[in-house]
């Protein structure tokens, strides 16, 4: 399962530390692409699968909408050998990462959204106990 978060810095060449907590599941072959929200998703080849799947699922004038949205831009990387993740520039661009990126794992995909973004982005208790109550958790 991928979890926990931390913040990490891009440099120059659009490279970042990935987090050594994910490397059992998520180091070569990485599937990124655009998040629903403004970060992006990175997926092993196998969860990539299962998010295709779904997709493919649909309708298809609600599939291919989405297939364009996801998978125009996506790419897919590995992890170097010191450790770094280069994010293509259209994708940094898309989700407006130019610095200080927050990387985290959701279950079975990680996000990596720009500090600021993820700040604005997060639930407050109360947000999340109506959520809760309102999918009878």
């Amino acid at each position: 399962m991928l979890i926990g978060g931390s913040v990490h810095t891009i440099d120059a060449k659009g490279r970042l530390f990935f987090p050594a907590r994910f490397k059992d599941h998520l180091w070569d072959n990485i599937i990124i692409c655009r998040g629903i929200e403004k970060c992006l998703m990175l997926f092993s080849p196998e969860e990539g699968e299962i998010f295709s799947e779904k997709i493919r699922k649909q309708p298809f004038s609600v599939a291919s909408k989405l297939q364009r949205y996801f998978f125009s831009t996506a790419a897919q990387c590995s992890v170097d050998s010191q450790g770094r993740l280069l994010l293509p520039q259209q994708l940094r661009e898309f989700a407006g990462i130019t610095k200080n990126v927050m990387v985290v794992g959701t279950q079975s995909r990680v996000e990596i959204w720009d500090v600021e973004e993820w700040e604005k982005s997060q639930l407050s208790n109360d947000d999340v106990k109506d959520i809760v109550d309102s999918i009878d958790f």
